[in-house]
């Protein structure tokens, strides 16, 4: 047993999702938003290098060492897995885990709209789930791989940093990648996927021109992409893709893309207040021909109206998912109030 698990344990007792320690601080988690500390105690320089270097081993710390970064997975038991974050704070050593579940949640069980269960079935083209950190993204496409897993004869090919998720193979083949431990960089391991026969490709992190570029050309030759941003909405989301590009490439992108997206998940977790625990609001904008349109333009101002006229097809604001949850007594107003994007609308359900 490491020396780091009492605290793990500690953190799933308490229904936690993630555990911070700093040097200096005593260790604190996070329960359905809020973060406290565990003890008293502050933790000490060698309390943090005996508790982090027994799980990085001695290739990853040395590597933790020199960069003062270090992303991977640590498995206490077989139903206990963790998201690790090693970082070099002011005080020194810092890190941050988070419990992933070892259970692969259904689309069902997340209560996600319907239409998403559609992009899964698209025979090629780029699907993109956004939202901040924390924001269940791993989760909901998670939820989408199984589905394509338990339905469908397909390769899928993940490259993630670091593999959060454990899928079995059912009738599908999936191929988990790990950067930089399997493949130094997202933008190699989506180079090489173009080789490996693959069906389906998921970029755990679309952050460098390199990998949207890649993403984008896989996804126009037929593949169906899926990937991650952290932006919170479906206009930010399309521009964010093609400001990465320099300006004497970005006409040449919206073509691009303007073919090649098949919708965009944009999510946020919203703290409940019927019980505890937090609940998934989604906007969601699907592809169409004026979608198209709009971005060979690059007029995305105009995609709001486009999201409105095309709630039979399933696309809806997160406002309106905000909103609904709000009247439906699921959230507070203050709660609704702080997520929204347009405030205005939910400035009367503030208490004073």
């Amino acid at each position: 047993m490491a020396l780091i698990d009492a605290l793990f344990k500690t953190l799933i007792e308490q229904g936690g999702s993630d555990l911070h320690l700093s040097e200096g601080q005593p260790p604190k988690i996070r329960v359905h938003g809020e973060v406290t500390p565990i003890r008293d105690a502050v933790l000490t320089h060698q309390e943090m290098h005996d508790m982090l270097s027994e799980i990085a081993g001695p290739h990853r710390w040395e590597r933790y060492e020199q960069r003062g970064d270090l992303d991977f997975a640590y498995e206490m038991d077989s139903t206990s897995r963790f998201r690790c974050n090693f970082l070099k704070q002011v005080n020194g050593y810092g890190a941050v885990f988070r419990i992933i579940p070892t259970e692969i949640k259904t689309l069902d069980q997340l209560g996600v709209p319907p239409v998403i269960r559609t992009f899964a079935h698209y025979k090629g083209g780029l699907v993109l789930v956004t939202g901040p950190t924390g924001s269940g993204k791993s989760t909901t496409l998670a939820a989408i791989i199984d589905y394509i897993n338990s339905t469908m004869n397909k390769h899928i090919v993940t490259i993630e940093e670091p593999i959060e998720f454990v899928h079995q193979n059912k009738k599908s083949i999936i191929t988990q990648r790990e950067v930089p431990e399997n493949t130094p960089s997202f933008s190699r391991g989506l180079k090489a996927a173009l080789r490996e026969d693959a069906d389906i490709i998921l970029v755990g992190e679309m952050r460098d021109l390199e990998t949207i570029s890649l993403a984008l050309t896989a996804a126009e030759t037929g593949l169906l992409v899926f990937g991650t941003l952290h932006t919170n909405n479906a206009t930010k989301t399309v521009d964010r893709l093609i400001d990465v590009f320099p300006a004497d490439q970005q006409q040449q992108v919206r073509t691009m893309l303007s073919a090649s997206l098949r919708g965009v998940i944009a999510q946020l977790l919203m703290k409940r207040c019927d019980k505890p625990g937090r609940i998934a609001v989604n906007e969601i904008l699907v592809a169409n021909p004026a979608v198209s349109a709009i971005i060979r333009e690059g007029a995305t101002q105009k995609l709001p109206d486009v999201i409105v006229a095309g709630k039979g097809e399933g696309m809806q604001f997160m406002d309106d998912s905000i909103m609904k949850n709000l009247k439906a007594g699921i959230v507070s107003g203050h709660e609704a109030y702080m997520k929204a994007i347009d405030k205005s609308r939910f400035q009367e359900y503030i208490k004073n």
